[in-house]
C-alpha cells in the first residue's frame, strides 16, 4: 500500500533587498507567494544576511535574540542611536553599520578622509558591560577608512604623534601616528572572543586594499585613496611592532574599512564568512533538514554574487541537505549563472516588465509574492508529472 507523501516542506532564507527590503520582509512576501500555490505547505522563515547592513535585523529574527540600544558616535563624530543585539549565553551581535554606515551619512557630508570607527567601540563596550564573552561583528556598510583605529581608541588604546599628541580621528590622520599605548586598554577584551564576519577577502592595502576598492564608494578621490592606502600601510606598520603580529595580509582585513585588521592584531579574533556565521546563529542547516525546496535571493545577483553573498552561501548550505534552490533577484546582473554551479537550481529576477528603479522597490513586495507563487505552481507541476511517471 503506497504510504501518503510527507508534507511539502519549504525553506525561504532570502537578503534584504537593498533600498527597498529587509530579509524579514522579503522572506514573508516569498512565503505569501508560496502559500498562494501550496497551502498545504510547510514554510521554514529564516532571514539570512551575509555581515553588512540588514544583519542584525536578520539574526535577531531567526535567534529571538533581544534588541538593544545605545548613543554612540557616527562616523562623522556626531551623536546617533545604534542598535546591537544580545543572544543570551554570552553572545553580542554588533553590526558595525548601525554605527559607522555610509547610510547613516548623507553623501553630501561624507568625509573618508576623517570618517571614524569610535561608534562601533562604544558599541563594543556596550556589549562588555552586558556580560559578552563572544562578541559577533558584522564588517560591510561603513563610511569608514581607519583601519579599526577609532574603535581602538574607543576601546582605550592611544595613538600618539610624534609630538606626542593623540591622533584626531580617520584614517587621514594615521601617517602621523608615532606610538600606540595599550596600557588602558578595556581588561575585560583579554576574555572576549571576537568573531568578524565578512563577505570579501581583500587585504589591508594595496590594488586590493580597503581604499583601493571601497574608498571611492565612500566619497574618496584618487588622491584620497593614494592617501589613505599609505596611511593604513604605516599604521600596519606601527600596529605590528605594538602586537608583534603584522596581520596586513590577511584575507578580510581590508573589509569595513580595514575595521578588522585592529581587531586581529589585537585581540583574540577569526575572520569567517558572513553568511556561515549568521547561518549558524540561525540554525539553517538544522531547517534544511528533510526540506525539498529553498528560496532565497538578494537585490542584485551577478558573478560577484558567488564572493560570500547569500544566495551562493545559501545554496551550498542546501546542496549539502539535497534541497532544490530557487533564487529570486531585483534584477539578474552579467555572470549570474556561474551560481548553477554553486548549487541553484533556477534564477529568476522578479520584475515582470520595464519599469523604473523607484517603480521596483515600491512594488518590491508584491512583486516577489507573484514570482514565488509562479516559481511555486512550475516547481509542483514537474514533481507532479515525475510522480505520475513513477
Amino acid at each position: 500500500m503506497r504510504q501518503p507523501a510527507a508534507p511539502l516542506r519549504v525553506v525561504v532564507a532570502p537578503d534584504s533587498f537593498k533600498e527597498s527590503l529587509s530579509a524579514v520582509e522579503v522572506a514573508a512576501a516569498m512565503a505569501d507567494g508560496i502559500r498562494e500555490a501550496a497551502p498545504d505547505a510547510d514554510i521554514v522563515s529564516i532571514p539570512m544576511a551575509d555581515g553588512g547592513e540588514g544583519s542584525l535585523a536578520a539574526v535577531l529574527a531567526a535567534t529571538g535574540g533581544e534588541r538593544r540600544l545605545a548613543v554612540v558616535k557616527d562616523a562623522n563624530g556626531q551623536p546617533c542611536k545604534a542598535a546591537w543585539g544580545w543572544l543570551g549565553d554570552g553572545t553580542a551581535f554588533i553590526e558595525m553599520a548601525e554605527a559607522a554606515g555610509l547610510e547613516r551619512i548623507a553623501p553630501a557630508e561624507r568625509r573618508p578622509l576623517q570618517a571614524t570607527t569610535y561608534g562601533v567601540g562604544q558599541l563594543v563596550l556596550a556589549a562588555l558591560d552586558a556580560g559578552a564573552r563572544r562578541i559577533v561583528l558584522g564588517l560591510g556598510g561603513s563610511a569608514t577608512t581607519d583601519g579599526g583605529a577609532g574603535l581602538f581608541q574607543a576601546l582605550g588604546a592611544h595613538l600618539f604623534d610624534a609630538e606626542g599628541g593623540e591622533l584626531p580621528p580617520g584614517g587621514g590622520a594615521l601617517h602621523r601616528l608615532s606610538s600606540i599605548d595599550t596600557l588602558r586598554l578595556d581588561r575585560r577584551l583579554a576574555d572576549v572572543q571576537f568573531e568578524l564576519a565578512v563577505d570579501v577577502d581583500n587585504p589591508l592595502c594595496g590594488a586590493r586594499g580597503a581604499a583601493a576598492i571601497f574608498g571611492p564608494q565612500k566619497g574618496a578621490s584618487p588622491h584620497d585613496v593614494e592617501f589613505l592606502d599609505k596611511a593604513l600601510a604605516h599604521f600596519a606598520a606601527v600596529c605590528t611592532q605594538a602586537s608583534g603580529r603584522d596581520e596586513s595580509r590577511t584575507p578580510g582585513t581590508g573589509a569595513a574599512g580595514g575595521l578588522g585588521f585592529v581587531i586581529k592584531s589585537f585581540f583574540q579574533a577569526e575572520f569567517c564568512p558572513g553568511v556561515d556565521l549568521i547561518a549558524a546563529l540561525a540554525g539553517l542547516d538544522r531547517a534544511l533538514q528533510n526540506t525539498q525546496l529553498v528560496f532565497t535571493g538578494e537585490g542584485r545577483m551577478d558573478h560577484q554574487t558567488l564572493l560570500g553573498k547569500t544566495p551562493a552561501g545559501v545554496a551550498r548550505h542546501a546542496r549539502r541537505q539535497g534541497a532544490e534552490v530557487i533564487a529570486l533577484a531585483g534584477s539578474l546582473g552579467e555572470g549570474y549563472e556561474s551560481l548553477y554551479d554553486a548549487g541553484v537550481t533556477a534564477a529568476f529576477s522578479v520584475v515582470s516588465g520595464p519599469m523604473t528603479l523607484a517603480a521596483a522597490c515600491r512594488d518590491a513586495s508584491s512583486l516577489l509574492r507573484q514570482r514565488a507563487r509562479d516559481c511555486m505552481l512550475l516547481w509542483l507541476a514537474g514533481n507532479n508529472r515525475n510522480d505520475q511517471q513513477t
